[in-house]
């Protein structure tokens, strides 16, 4: 098996979930005893977790940058930076490093695309949402998706950044989470799109009107595929 990096603690509670899908998949391919091998280096998500201008955007790139360096050197042939808003510096960090980093949204869009999803509704923090950087990706595999939801998008930044991040699942959230990909299923749209490592702890995402396709288990799996040499 190919030794996978992990650039974590964007934030530690998605960071575990990513740990245990890994393992899990690892387990079912090759069963007996048999676990990942992986390097994590969790980062202070407190350091650049609520970038927000092109000097803290920058830091970040930095942060990311030197991370992924260093799991490079100590042997990773592949590279997982688990943050969906993190990939907005995707294209500097990988041209710091000449080992392959997986791209979220694009995992994602060659899944749907895969799957003949062609429309779709793209739920995360407000840079997902809003800005280019993952929107493109998804649209060069061939996904149409709905305009942002500027509501949705400060409501969701509310629930991950005071509540997801620390590990707080609240009632409120689940229920406002079920109500708004219930309103979007009303929508012209093959599915949903969690675009944020934290949703699936406040969104089931087996048992909704709509198909989701979750980021984090999508990414995971793209990362378990290097594992594995498939």
């Amino acid at each position: 098996m190919q030794k996978l990096g992990l650039i974590g603690g964007l934030s530690w509670t998605s960071t575990a979930r990513y740990y245990q899908i890994i393992n899990q998949a690892v387990y079912r391919a090759k069963g007996g005893q048999h676990s990942a091998p992986l390097l994590i280096e969790s980062l202070d998500f407190a350091d650049i977790g609520r970038s927000t201008t092109d000097e803290e955007w920058a830091h970040a790139a930095q942060v990311l940058t030197a991370s992924a360096r260093r799991l490079e050197q100590a042997g990773a042939q592949a590279l997982l930076i688990c943050a969906n808003s993190m990939h907005r510096v995707y294209d500097e960090v990988q041209s710091g490093v000449d080992t392959p980093i997986i791209n979220i949204a694009d995992a994602v869009g060659r899944k749907m695309k895969a799957d003949g999803v062609h429309k779709a509704a793209l739920i995360g923090t407000r840079n997902v949402m809003t800005e280019k950087f993952y929107r493109q990706r998804l649209v060069g595999h061939g996904i149409s998706l709905l305009p942002p939801d500027l509501e949705l998008a400060e409501r969701i930044d509310r629930i991950v950044y005071e509540e997801l991040t620390i590990g707080k699942v609240s009632r409120d959230s689940e229920r406002y989470m079920r109500s708004e990909l219930t309103d979007i299923a009303k929508e012209n749209v093959q599915a949903a799109i969690l675009a944020c490592t934290e949703l699936e702890m406040i969104v089931d995402v087996k048992a909704n009107v709509l198909p989701i396709y979750d980021g984090t288990a999508i990414h995971a799996r793209a990362g378990v595929d290097v594992i594995l040499g498939d």
